[in-house]
């Protein structure tokens, strides 16, 4: 029997609350099936089988809190030598307690020899979910032969969704590194490997010189507050605090460095959330206690209700974001083209399809409208449907239209795609927009969905926007941002004003392949299609 440990997935989650069980004591589960729905404070995660076999015992019950590195599931695995994998996670546990022998004679007869070396161990990457089967290898933190500690940063990974931290599972040394930097690691493969630190062990807190005195004192003491505020940072700069009690702290408008923990390593716990409240805290200065008033010694007193900065480290989503549109601003020449499109009769159309999309349970948007019109004009120029090799001396032409939604998700922006657009009716494209979109807008987009995208739309008019100028989702070649609608006036053939419904759209393009005349010749095909959309009838298969 195996046990399955909660993995650490970094960026300072130590725990994390049970949502939903997908399986029951004595269920038969294959590799890769949902098991558990966890919640972060800063996702909601699906667990899944790291193989086959049957479920034995569930630690946590639904709505416990579950702990990164305790037990999460039992399991029996189908073959009997897979027992090794589980064997291999309890060995810290067995080595941990190791006591090296002062001499060889001391060890009875027959028994294990206590002065024997370590045996090391292979961390292996963990499954968090949403089908991420594999990683990049950013930043390597350590080297072969350092010495670690428990929750130290050890290797930074890039999924297609999140820039993730891994860290330490416990104190020891590092004796090898399986993945080089920008190698691409997978998931139930050994990430590195080390020995890990006997119980004698010192630990570095006992001789940090540099820890206040105060900030050992016990919870009940009066000054506890003001040390522990100001040096509740846990290992390597972070403030430990459960998922709950970070979502407190959101709600209240609060930040985790204003609040004096009382836990281990200055973790933050619910009752000083709710003590800082009382005291009437709102965002207590650093080195400054809110309950007295007084600033600490040597602290400049500043006003608390102004000029204060709060700072956010940019993770996760945004941090890809971030690198990504960096990367294809500076090496990609983007060129913009403008245009007005008179969508009336258009908007005609989807009100006339709208009550039979819902009898058959779909919302039906104008997107499937501006995806087919998109597939449609990619016939005409592949150009804008193609892709550009490394040393751009070749352009490949894809064979599917495979178009881009930008959602604006909690976590940050994300793009998932429509697949083989060319090839699908408006009502079957509307249920794949609606389905992306809720995943999109719940941080839960499966990998496949991300992946393969050939041209983009950004819908900025769903929130207000007229104009804007996109930045391409390399490696695509353009990508186009919808205005809002607007009624206005224009003139028909006759020379009276009539009311129209105008939106504007903007394309950028990559302008070491597309030139203007390209992408204006088609805009107008893409035009055309959307100001008469019957015309797409007559190339529908």
């Amino acid at each position: 029997m195996s046990d399955f440990m909660l993995p650490d997935i970094g960026e300072g989650i130590v725990e994390c609350e049970i949502v939903e069980w997908r399986v029951s004591e004595g269920d038969v589960i294959e590799e890769d099936q949902p098991v558990v729905e966890v919640m972060t404070d800063k996702a909601l995660v699906e667990i899944t089988a790291p193989e086959a076999g049957r479920v034995t015992r569930l630690y946590v019950p639904k709505g416990e809190i579950a702990k990164v590195h305790a037990p999460l599931f039992a399991y029996e695995s189908e073959a009997e030598e897979s027992s090794d994998r589980g064997q291999a996670s309890a060995a810290p546990e067995a080595t941990v307690t190791a006591e090296p022998a002062p001499a060889p004679t001391a060890t009875p007869p027959g028994s294990p020899s206590a002065s024997a070396p370590v045996a090391a161990t292979d961390f292996i990457l963990p499954d968090i979910g949403e089908g991420i089967v594999e990683c990049e290898v950013v930043e390597w933190r350590v080297a072969e032969g350092d010495h670690i500690e428990e929750d130290q940063p050890l290797v930074d990974v890039m999924t297609d969704k999140a820039l993730v931290e891994i860290t330490a599972p416990e104190a020891g040394r590092v004796t090898k590194l399986y993945v080089p930097k920008g190698e691409i690691a997978k998931v139930h493969a050994p990430l590195f490997g080390y020995e890990p630190a006997v119980a004698e062990t010192p630990q570095p807190a006992r001789s940090a010189p540099s820890v206040p005195e105060q900030a050992v004192k016990p919870a009940s003491d009066e000054s506890q507050g003001v040390g522990v505020a100001t040096t509740g940072q846990g290992p390597y700069g972070r403030i430990p605090a459960s998922p709950a009690v970070r979502r407190l702290v959101r709600e209240h408008g609060l930040s985790l460095e204003a609040i004096a923990g009382s836990g281990k390593q200055g973790r933050v716990l619910k009752e000083d959330v709710l003590r800082h409240l009382e005291q009437g805290g709102e965002a207590t200065p650093a080195g400054g206690d809110r309950g007295t008033g007084k600033p600490e010694t040597g602290a400049a007193s500043a006003p608390a209700a102004e000029g204060e900065v709060i700072v956010e480290p940019i993770r996760g989503v945004r941090a890809v974001m971030a690198r990504r549109m960096v990367e294809s601003a500076s090496t990609i020449p983007h060129f913009q083209y403008g245009e007005e499109i008179d969508v009336t009769e258009l908007l005609a159309l989807r009100a006339r399809l709208k009550l039979q999309a819902e009898a058959q349970g779909t919302r039906m948007t104008l997107m499937p409208f501006f995806m087919k019109a998109m597939a449609l004009a990619v016939k005409e120029f592949p150009i804008l449907n193609a892709r550009l090799n490394a040393d751009v001396s070749e352009i490949h032409y894809l064979p599917s239209c495979n178009v881009g939604m930008a959602v604006d998700s909690k976590a940050g922006l994300l793009v998932p795609n429509v697949k083989h657009v060319e090839r699908r009716t408006l009502l079957d494209m509307a249920r794949e927009v609606e389905r992306l979109t809720a995943a999109a807008r719940e941080g839960r987009v499966d990998q496949a969905d991300l992946k393969g995208g050939t041209i983009s739309i950004s819908n900025i008019g769903a929130l207000g926007g007229t104009y804007a100028a996109p930045i391409i989702n390399a490696p695509e070649l353009a990508i186009v941002a919808i205005g809002k609608t607007q009624w206005l006036p224009r003139f028909d053939d006759n020379g009276d004003v009539v009311r129209r419904a105008i939106m504007t759209i903007t394309w950028a393009g990559d302008h070491r392949v597309i030139d203007g005349g390209t992408i204006a010749r088609f805009c107008n095909a893409w035009k055309g299609y959307l100001e008469s959309p019957e015309t797409m009838l007559l190339h529908l298969g």
